[in-house]
């Protein structure tokens, strides 16, 4: 995939260390790695997006685990916050239905780089209530009734749709979500843009499940590669694993269902490789979608890589057991 990158005023200038050969000029805060818009860097289906794609190949593409057999059902990218994000809500399923939307917007962090001190700001204070938060933003306080939480690399962080949140600075984070970007805007530190106080406040939920996912151990899969779960979720999974040999996956996990596969490296390269297809080499910050409809493929490190795999798991599971 090409990242798309968004300019934002809470980013930087300089995207080290996930891409230290990109200078910009406007602060950029976000790398879209496959949002609808989105397009294919390389093959025959160059220059088309995923939304086209979704389109055109359904269920061949996004899987048999997907809920909507014309959209690419997950959203990552990374985020390099400079400054603080807006304190913000987005809406779970429910709440996305009632103002039209197809669904709601529940995500994850992991932690991929933290600078000592770096913060997140995840759900109220314990007793803190909406109409309690409602006030402190209209005070300009807004900040004081979070819960605030030190965050350091390997973390997993589950954010459930109606969750009160933001990201301070110092960390970058590799976002994994519902397709959506239904953003409610509850408070920005007095910079210049609209706020959606009706909407985000209708969407905030005071008691939610966020917070560090309790992990279970790395595990030694095979001479060279470890293997950890991150999280287990209704909309998503996501994996890491470290390989210095090659490894081979699956598009079905074990529901026996089917689902497309998106790999993001965060350290190292490696190249993607499945039987009839041309090899594709990723390395740090880039993203590789790997269609539903190849049963199986592999990825044969260079040296070693480091990196994600993200998908729909083909029976939903419970929100993780998390602390904060």
């Amino acid at each position: 995939m090409q990242p798309g990158f968004d300019p934002r005023p809470w980013g930087t200038q300089d995207l080290s260390p996930i891409y230290p050969n990109h200078r910009f000029e406007q602060k950029i805060g976000e790398s879209w790695l496959t949002g609808d818009g989105c397009k294919v860097a390389n093959g025959p289906l160059a220059g088309k997006t995923l939304s086209q794609l979704s389109e055109q190949y359904q269920r061949e593409l996004v899987g048999e685990a997907a809920r909507d057999p014309k959209r690419f059902p997950l959203l990552l990218k990374f985020l390099f916050p400079h400054e603080k994000l807006s304190v913000q809500v987005h809406p779970d399923d429910a709440q996305a239905l009632r103002v039209g939307q197809p669904w709601g917007k529940t995500e994850c962090w992991y932690v991929a780089h933290a600078k000592p001190g770096a913060q997140i700001g995840l759900g109220l204070k314990a007793g803190v209530t909406a109409a309690q938060l409602e006030e402190a933003i209209h005070q300009n306080r807004a900040e004081d009734v979070l819960n605030w939480v030190n965050v350091y690399a390997g973390d997993m962080i589950y954010v459930a749709g109606g969750t009160v949140h933001t990201l301070g600075p110092g960390s970058i984070i590799v976002e994994t979500q519902q397709q959506s970007d239904t953003t409610y805007r509850l408070y920005d530190y007095g910079r210049p843009r609209e706020l959606h106080l009706k909407d985000g406040m209708a969407a905030v939920k005071e008691n939610v499940k966020s917070g560090k996912v309790i992990r279970s151990a790395p595990l030694d899969i095979g001479v060279g590669v470890r293997y950890s779960p991150l999280v287990g979720a209704p909309y998503f999974c996501v994996e890491m694993f470290e390989a210095k040999q090659p490894q081979g996956l699956l598009t079905r996990d074990d529901s026996d269902r089917s689902s497309v596969q998106i790999l993001v490296a965060v350290e190292g390269c490696g190249v993607v490789e499945a039987p009839g297809m041309e090899s594709v080499t990723f390395a740090k910050g880039d993203a590789v979608v790997v269609p539903a409809s190849i049963p199986e493929f592999s990825v044969r490190p260079q040296w070693a890589v480091e990196f994600l795999r993200a998908y729909v798991p083909g029976k939903p599971h419970p929100e993780p057991e998390t602390r904060l």
